[in-house]
């Protein structure tokens, strides 16, 4: 059996918001590409798949993430060490960009 089964109609999660002004799908793109100005930072990489998303680290590990809600643990998970995007290093490295 694949793992596709489980992976279709995640629930809405608070971070999706209630103004949908675009295709779910371009809003997840949209997001995906914010978060992966931080992810890149800790060698991980983000993007829209199927109604979620999925984060990739440098090693080929993978996770499938529903929402913003889970997707710091799972990025603390591949990346084997705190990831924290309110730290003062990572908004300073973002401000350089």
């Amino acid at each position: 059996m694949c793992g596709l089964c489980g992976a279709f109609g995640a629930p809405d999660h608070w971070s999706d918001g209630l103004d949908r002004s675009g295709p779910p799908e371009a809003e997840r793109r949209a997001r995906a590409a914010a978060a992966n100005r931080v992810l890149g930072l800790y060698g991980l990489r983000l993007a829209a798949w199927a109604g979620r998303y999925t984060l990739s680290g440098r090693t080929g590990r993978s996770a499938v993430v529903d929402h913003f809600g889970g997707l710091w643990p799972a990025a603390e998970r591949l990346a084997g060490r705190p990831c924290d995007p309110l730290d003062p290093a990572i908004i300073a490295a973002l401000e350089v960009r």
